[in-house]
């Protein structure tokens, strides 16, 4: 068991899982679409925001607990749906889906898992979420919309800004595919990576768990590829997002929203949350920041819709900032998925550890002991984006 206590910042797990993950997978999670200039953004304009700090306040009793979607959470944030999570960390999932079961936050399971639903299903807690992204093969999605609900998954997440896909560079240079093609270059990175190697050695988890022996004509790898080209629907519109909510029949959650005027139909819609987020970076490079419009996304929806925001989390204080501004909740991707390459499921739950101490602290020394009473009293005026 290693003693995880000198890890005090996320950034020191990314410097582990940059080592320990083969390359393609790393810079499968830690990259962008083009330039990359959303994806530094994300980050960046966190810290352009000034806190207040206020003295002689008594900061007894705090908490962070809360609300997402009616679920009662350790503090406001969930783990997202990230493609490939098993590819960071054999079991990857699992493993991550059991962290956030323990620490008391939900966890979302991607449709690009390696990890099938009904393998995470086994080991999550009540807080397991789905994200679906929509396929041209509509009885698919109808298929995998009902072993969501068999799998007992509370709330569905469905991705509305990967109608078609950003181009990543880095995707691109190093060959991305699952399991590593056996190139000359791959096998030379493979060999400095001998702990993940050997993880992936000990699970039979290292395809597509939700796609492979489930979608019509994917019964392997060979064939898994082209079908992930030809299936993601270009003309996903509004009128599905309503046929969706229908077969599901819970609550649902609508990821990607950049806009005032889309927030407004996702309200119209009536889904029960929106998440503000430009897929981290991933999609188009060149929109501004997550937390830069989440201002005026708040303010063209008031109370009509719950808002939460994901991109750019890498601390306790991004997410006190983001819920000053309006989030009701926040999502992580990049920030757990370092922790579990890093160490796996004690690497998860030392990220989350780390994000809750941050955001714990943050809070008392701007005087605030409850999270529910933050807003943006706590900002230093002129630091933070407006609406």
């Amino acid at each position: 068991m290693p003693d995880l206590s000198t890890i005090t910042c996320i950034e020191d797990l990314r410097r582990i899982a940059k080592r320990r993950v083969p390359r393609m997978f790393y810079d499968y999670c830690d990259s962008g679409s083009w330039t990359e200039g959303t994806y530094r953004s994300n980050e960046e304009d966190f810290q352009k925001i000034k806190l207040r700090q206020r003295v002689a306040v008594n900061m007894t009793g705090r908490t962070t607990r809360t609300t997402m979607v009616g679920q009662d959470v350790a503090m406001p944030v969930a783990l997202a749906p990230t493609g490939l999570t098993g590819m960071q960390h054999a079991d990857g999932e699992i493993l991550a889906a059991r962290a956030a079961r323990d620490f008391g936050v939900p966890f979302t399971l991607s449709t690009m898992s390696i990890c099938s639903i009904e393998d995470v299903a086994q080991h999550a807690g009540p807080g397991f979420w789905f994200q679906l992204y929509v396929m041209r093969d509509r009885d698919y999605i109808e298929r995998l919309i009902d072993r969501a609900k068999a799998a007992g998954c509370s709330a569905l997440q469905l991705t509305l800004d990967l109608q078609i896909l950003g181009q990543r560079h880095k995707d691109i240079k190093n060959g991305l595919s699952s399991p590593p093609k056996p190139t000359l270059a791959n096998l030379i990175n493979l060999a400095t990576k001998p702990h993940w190697c050997l993880g992936m050695l000990g699970t039979k988890r290292r395809t597509f768990g939700n796609i492979v022996g489930h979608a019509k004509g994917v019964g392997d790898m060979s064939s898994l590829s082209s079908w992930t080209v030809e299936q993601f629907d270009p003309e996903l519109n509004w009128g599905d997002v309503e046929w969706i909510k229908k077969r599901w029949g819970g609550k649902l959650i609508l990821k990607g929203i950049m806009d005032a005027e889309d927030a407004r139909l996702a309200v119209d819609s009536g889904a029960d949350a929106l998440i503000v987020s430009n897929h981290g970076g991933r999609q188009l490079d060149g929109a501004p920041s997550s937390i830069a419009a989440l201002p005026g996304i708040v303010q063209a929806v008031g109370k009509d819709i719950e808002v939460w925001m994901d991109g750019g989390i890498r601390s306790g204080q991004d997410v006190l900032k983001a819920r000053a501004l309006g989030a009701r909740g926040t999502l992580i991707g990049r920030s757990f998925l370092y922790g579990l390459g890093a160490y796996g499921e004690l690497g998860v739950m030392r990220v989350l550890e780390i994000i809750r101490k941050e955001l714990d602290l943050t809070m008392a020394f701007c005087g605030r002991t409850d999270i529910n009473q933050v807003d943006t009293s706590i900002l230093l005026p002129g630091t933070y984006p407006t609406a």
